[in-house]
């Protein structure tokens, strides 16, 4: 059980379990990723982490509401997971379906919309798509 993933959990105030340590050891020592719970289930099972599909999910969900792991919705169906937690644009490549991040301080907003009563904004997520010219 690499010391990294152990780290980073205690440091969000999880529970540092064997599957947990694992999985995230995979995420920060990979350095800066954007994956989908398909493929680090992939990489899991390529480790031989004896990990089930609905772990990853429910690490990488766990993960996500400590604030380790940013959660990017491309379409229904298709979410990825950033190691890269503060606000940035994506550029995604609608050709290979991969993710990558856009310079920072390409994108402006004029304004953004007021938010309904009660509300405040918490985040703003840009993508960009991409795909090959014919």
């Amino acid at each position: 059980m690499p010391q990294s993933g152990a780290n980073w959990l205690v440091k969000a105030g999880l529970r540092p379990t064997r599957q947990r340590c694992a999985l995230a050891a995979l995420l920060v020592d990979g350095g800066n990723r954007h994956l989908t719970a398909e493929q680090l289930y992939g990489e899991a099972a390529r480790a031989d982490l004896g990990v089930s599909l609905a772990t990853v999910y429910n690490t990488l969900k766990a993960f996500t509401s400590a604030g380790l792991l940013r959660e990017i919705n491309i379409e229904p169906g298709r979410v990825y997971y950033d190691t890269r937690i503060d606000d940035h644009p994506h550029f995604y490549f609608e050709d290979d379906g991969t993710i990558a991040d856009a310079p920072v301080g390409s994108v402006a907003f004029a304004s953004l919309p007021e938010a309904p009563e009660g509300c405040e904004i918490a985040t703003v997520d840009v993508v960009v798509r991409l795909r090959k010219r014919v």
